[in-house]
């Protein structure tokens, strides 16, 4: 029997916009957005919420998550990274419910764009793909041809190399990391460095569904976009 966990990381601490977990947009709070996709796929065992704030986990809660636990301090902090969360919230499940994790869905609640349908097609190219990991991608907004780095002169020389200096629907498309979905098998649950291998595949998102809520600017384009999905 495989068991599959939606993870949903949240913690309390945002220094650029306070309670963004639970902040409000377009009627719900943003973490219910991610629940709300999870719960509606039908793909998972659990969906369990990873915070160390009580307001997190009541409000989870009451959108139908699991929070059989509020996270250890010490991967709380701006330091703590992601692999840890995801260690720690397997070895619980694993060790309170006496199973083995097969599968985790990594689905960050910044991501409230990412609805039902991309997280069931991201599961069917798993499966097509027989893969140890899937991750989502959007393509980049610009060619990054034209992007460099600038010195404290501001000096444009070398800026874009003349073989870059083309029309930009020429250049090579490039893709992005999107931070919505990330799949992977047990394989790479102790260390989710690795999921970026030869047996990993990317499944590809429009830009407006890969919108992540870092600026308050984000916020405001992801309530356009939303109240735009409704009226069509």
């Amino acid at each position: 029997m495989t068991y599959k966990l939606a993870l949903i990381p949240a913690r309390g601490g945002s220094k650029r916009i306070p309670d963004k977990n639970i902040k409000i947009l377009n009627g719900k709070p943003l973490i219910a957005w991610t629940i709300i996709a999870a719960k509606e796929s039908g793909l998972f065992d659990e969906i369990l919420v990873s915070t160390d704030s009580e307001k997190i986990a009541t409000i989870a809660n009451d959108y139908g998550a699991s929070v059989p636990f509020l996270r250890p301090s010490q991967i709380s902090g701006d330091t703590a990274t992601t692999a840890e969360v995801v260690r720690h919230a397997v070895s619980y499940i694993e060790n309170a419910n006496r199973i083995s994790v097969d599968t985790v869905c990594l689905l960050q609640p910044t991501s409230p764009l990412r609805n039902t349908h991309h997280i069931k097609e991201a599961f069917d190219l798993y499966h097509d793909k027989d893969a140890k990991s899937v991750i989502s991608v959007c393509k980049v907004e610009h060619p990054i041809q034209l992007c460099n780095q600038l010195n404290d002169t501001l000096s444009m020389n070398d800026f874009i190399l003349k073989k870059n200096n083309i029309r930009s629907q020429e250049h090579n498309e490039y893709y992005r990391l999107n931070g919505a979905i990330y799949i992977f098998d047990a394989l790479h649950i102790d260390d989710i460095s690795t999921i970026y291998d030869e047996n990993s595949y990317a499944y590809i998102m429009d830009r407006k569904s890969s919108v992540d809520i870092d600026e308050e600017e984000d916020f405001l384009y992801a309530e356009i976009l939303m109240q735009s999905n409704k009226n069509n």
